[in-house]
């Protein structure tokens, strides 16, 4: 198992927005998370879930807090990942969320 946190891709940002996480058309992503994380660190992984499906993690490579929410003002940490991440060949079914949630990885597969 490997830790990390889930998000969920949003609707309107398309089946595209997974694919360009794991088909080398980009280097480099950004998510975020409300205030700071406690339990996070670079090496865990973001793990995606879209239309209640789990796609794939990307290992995260650096944490920058300082953010702010640009609406509410609110701080946010960005979590940066190294893409293309790892893309199941299956994706798992996996309820979708707003947010972020930590995650232990139970569901991730052995051989992928």
């Amino acid at each position: 198992m490997s830790f990390g946190i889930t998000k969920t891709i949003p609707a309107n940002q398309g089946i595209e927005t997974i694919d360009k996480l794991y088909d080398g058309s980009i280097s480099e992503y950004e998510f975020h998370m409300a205030g700071k994380p406690s339990k996070l660190s670079v090496g865990d992984y973001v793990y995606t879930i879209y239309g209640d499906l789990l796609y794939g993690r990307l290992q995260i490579s650096q944490l920058q807090g300082g953010a702010f929410h640009p609406r509410s003002g609110k701080a946010r940490t960005l979590i940066f990942v190294h893409a293309p991440g790892t893309r199941l060949k299956i994706p798992i079914p996996k309820k979708g969320h707003r947010g972020t949630r930590y995650y232990d990885g139970q569901e991730w597969p052995s051989d992928k």
